[in-house]
């Protein structure tokens, strides 16, 4: 009987919300149809494989959606997803009233819970484990050869943000790489880092950036982070290159940096780290920046997704990438964390330059995504999740989780509807880069 209720409500709410494009559903015999099928638009066609999807959609929205495809309660036709998320963000307006009461209550509990409770300092290690304390084999089978989690910056050497959509027999296979290494280069150039200096990255991943940094700057390193799985690779990376006197990474806090990094660098940088921060901790995060940098002649790069200021609270609700990828995070907008440096800072830092790179976030999904699909194998997972071994609708499940973030991911920053800003900020007195 609610199960009706709720299928009733659901096509109700998507008859009032799809403007946009074309949206097909089959349940059994059923077939739903909503939007126009013109030729030449976004058309999505789903069955649904278990009627518990509707109750997931209405007391979830668009959260409920990803369990439903994660445990394959729907099914998609062909390589689909990121019309799916086309289509809902194209929609955006209507699809509100998919929200129902239940999920309106769910949203308000959560981002309470999120802004006060999120990032303690024992709750962001927890979180950490949760998001980045995996097999470090998952994330080689999806990353470039440094390991950089985070958007690259594509040139036309590439074919630009759309390389990779485009027709033609190049080889697009090493385009990550490049971008990668010219995304460290420009971050290392925009903090005007020279050899002998001293850096401080906040948040080390596998040690791409301090590498790079140190093998072409010359310059020395200090690397925070919280992930033991990460640590022990980077160290072992850096290693291999040499590099072990001009490295160094501490498994540490940005909270507890200790008195003698103070006023002691000439770079602070910290590459999609700030939305494992939360606003609660703005204040002390930028603080610390300010603490460890030197008065003169010092600048920091700060890059993280971003959300446009007309959608931007402080009260964050859980959704898919906040439940099942990056649990507890909050996403600035670029006035919000501009706004931060200067209260924590007490205006001792100046806004050089902001940059939107979120077109090249976009691409930089879609090349994760098609080397999750050609490499990732049951195997790899077997280490974090043992299960699959007896169990293949959990690799399954896994499998389509990470898909899901890629798509989902791309379509937001494509579609600006979340952005990627990199932030460069230098002492007030400083000269202006040219």
């Amino acid at each position: 009987m609610f199960t009706a209720y709720a299928r009733n409500s659901v096509l109700a709410s998507l008859q009032q919300a799809i403007k946009i494009g074309y949206l097909e559903i089959k349940e059994g015999d059923q077939v739903y149809r909503f939007g126009s099928s013109q030729d030449n638009v976004n058309s999505v066609h789903l069955t649904i494989v278990r009627d518990s999807f509707w109750k997931q959609l209405l007391f979830q929205g668009d959260l409920g959606f990803s369990e439903a495809y994660m445990i394959g309660n729907i099914e998609l036709d062909s390589d689909t997803l990121g019309n799916v998320m086309d289509l809902w963000l194209d929609n955006q307006p209507g699809m509100a009233s998919l929200n129902s009461v239940f999920k309106r209550l769910n949203l308000a509990v959560s981002g309470l819970s999120n802004a006060f409770f999120g990032q303690t300092p024992t709750q962001a290690r927890l979180n950490v484990i949760e998001s980045y304390d995996l097999s470090n084999e998952l994330f080689k089978a999806f990353l470039s050869k440094e390991m950089m989690y985070s958007s690259a910056l594509f040139s036309d050497e590439e074919g630009g943000v759309n390389g990779d959509l485009l027709s033609g027999s190049k080889d697009r296979s090493a385009d990550l790489e490049m971008a990668q290494l010219r995304k460290i280069h420009y971050v290392l150039n925009r903090a005007r880092v020279k050899p002998g200096q001293r850096v401080l990255e906040v948040g080390t991943g596998w040690g791409g950036f301090a590498i790079e940094a140190a093998r072409t700057c010359g310059c020395e390193v200090d690397t925070l982070t919280l992930s033991i799985e990460q640590k022990r690779l980077a160290e072992e990376r850096i290693r291999e290159a040499g590099l072990q006197d001009l490295i160094r990474v501490h498994l540490m806090d940005y909270r507890d940096i200790p008195k003698e990094f103070e006023k002691k660098f000439d770079a602070f940088v910290s590459i999609e780290m700030v939305e494992h921060v939360g606003p609660k901790y703005y204040s002390t995060y930028f603080k610390t920046m300010d603490k460890a940098l030197k008065s003169r002649d010092a600048a920091a790069v700060v890059t993280c997704t971003s959300r446009p200021e007309l959608r931007y609270s402080e009260y964050q609700s859980e959704d898919f990438a906040r439940k099942y990828m990056w649990p507890r995070t909050s996403i600035p907008s670029a006035t919000v964390l501009i706004n931060a440096v200067n209260t924590a800072t007490q205006g001792r830092f100046t806004v050089e330059r902001v940059e939107n790179h979120s077109a090249h976030y976009a691409r930089t999904c879609r090349e994760w995504d098609k080397r999750f699909v050609a490499n990732v194998t049951p195997e790899i997972l077997e280490k974090d999740f043992p299960s699959i071994k007896t169990d293949p609708a959990m690799f399954e499940m896994l499998y389509r989780k990470w898909r899901y973030l890629f798509a989902y991911a791309e379509a937001g920053m494509g579609s600006g509807y979340v952005t990627c800003h990199m932030f460069t900020f230098i002492r007030p007195d400083d000269k202006p880069s040219e």
